[in-house]
């Protein structure tokens, strides 16, 4: 058991997420409540045409407003401003993004919690390519896709992060600020690139091995467009 007197703020961008969201909140109740850290959620949903919104709702009655925050917004607008939105409500002193679609499981939050705690470090972060680490639901293509670019940012950008595309990570919130402020990508890139400013405004970085497992329901959001942008984003940074 990990036992905290700091507060962990999730947000949680969704579209889409109806049928993940219950038991993903669910699972993040009972990782805190067993660890006894204080929590929260911040939803932030872009509209979802399939009621997540209204799921979302009904767990705010179940678990309280102080538990769940919503904080909807009108459309389809990017990740990045999802969590640049969601970190204006934050209220606890560290702040953990994950996806809502199940490819990160909340079991692995408490090995977070203790990484940080171990040497105070500013952001730990799940990879999915050292230790233990892995991937189950992929199809070959997508493994290539994935591993091909980390190895091409690992290669121009040397940031000393394993897995510079995942997006589970723990921060402390006045570092999440500052990182976020100077990060320009919005979108698939948005990880990348405040892992990559991170390192170079000294903040200290640690990785905890996790498992990501393909989303259960729904569809998969990264296409040809948003792998386009990650490898601009990949060249903008060589110059940062």
């Amino acid at each position: 058991m990990v036992s905290s007197t700091a507060k962990y703020s999730i947000l949680l961008p969704t579209y889409n997420e109806r049928r993940n969201l219950p038991v993903l909140v669910w699972l993040l109740h009972q990782t805190f409540t067993q660890n006894n850290l204080d929590w929260e959620i911040v939803i932030v949903d872009d509209a979802s045409p399939d009621g997540t919104l209204q799921v979302a709702q009904q767990l705010q009655k179940l678990y309280t407003s102080q538990r769940i925050v919503l904080k909807p917004r009108t459309g389809k607008l990017g990740l990045g401003t999802a969590y640049v939105h969601g970190l204006q409500y934050a209220t606890g002193n560290f702040v953990i993004i994950m996806d809502a679609d199940f490819s990160h499981h909340p079991k692995f939050i408490a090995d977070m919690v203790r990484t940080q705690k171990s040497a105070d470090y500013d952001i730990v972060t799940g990879t999915r390519y050292a230790g233990n680490g892995g991937v189950f639901g992929w199809d070959l293509k997508r493994k290539l896709i994935s591993r091909g670019a980390n190895l091409f940012a690992d290669t121009a950008l040397r940031p000393g992060v394993s897995d510079l595309t995942g997006s589970f990570r723990l921060y402390k919130k006045e570092v999440l600020q500052k990182v976020i402020a100077a990060t320009e990508s919005k979108g698939y890139s948005f990880q990348m690139e405040l892992a990559v400013r991170a390192k170079k405004m000294g903040y200290r970085i640690a990785e905890v091995p996790i498992t990501f497992v393909d989303r259960l329901y729904g569809e998969s959001k990264l296409g040809q467009e948003e792998i386009a942008e990650y490898l601009k984003g990949v060249l903008k940074l060589c110059f940062i």
